[in-house]
């Protein structure tokens, strides 16, 4: 098994955890903080939008069987990359659209894909996605990981993260873990 990660950043990462553990080929789904000044940020300093951190999800993939191309497919899937520093309802930095390569290689494949993505006409509005570098990955509190699958009658969950993946399954139900 060829081990790779991906860390990704894509509004709120309750939802991008909860999509990426369905996908076939995930081994392993963290969600987290990259991106910014504080030393072992905690949740609540994060949301102030004042620690330069966005909200991310590190993605263990198994790459025999789904390729780096095939995570940003599926993460521009998830989320809107043309709308800066806002998902939905969640504003400010910590909800940005980001890449944190893990190798130079992915560096270069995220800003292929994002000009082929471009180019593509996918959006009426360019992509606004970063490629940032992030020497430390900090997990998030324990209460974070597997968000949605423990809280399912949580409000924000019924509202915004339910159907966000019920259009993401039915777009790439092909992709997923039978």
């Amino acid at each position: 098994m060829a081990t790779e990660t991906a860390v990704l950043g894509a509004g709120c990462f309750w939802c991008i955890d909860a999509a990426f553990r369905r996908v076939a080929g995930v081994t392993r789904v963290e969600s987290g903080y990259a991106g910014g000044q504080m030393e072992n940020p905690n949740y609540e300093a994060v949301c102030t939008g004042t620690t330069g951190h966005a909200e991310v999800v590190s993605v263990e993939f198994d790459s025999d069987q789904i390729t780096f191309d095939d995570v940003l497919e599926l993460f521009f899937a998830l989320h809107d990359p043309t709308t800066l520093n806002r998902q939905g309802a969640d504003v400010g930095t910590q909800y940005r659209s980001a890449i944190f390569p893990t190798t130079a290689e992915q560096e270069h494949e995220a800003a292929s894909k994002i000009a082929q993505l471009n180019a593509s006409g996918r959006w009426a509005d360019p992509i606004v996605t970063t490629i940032e570098q992030a020497d430390v990955i900090y997990p998030a509190e324990d209460y974070h990981q597997e968000y949605v699958s423990h809280n399912p009658a949580n409000r924000y969950c019924q509202m915004v993260v339910v159907p966000k993946l019920q259009k993401f399954f039915k777009q790439h139900g092909d992709r997923l873990i039978p």
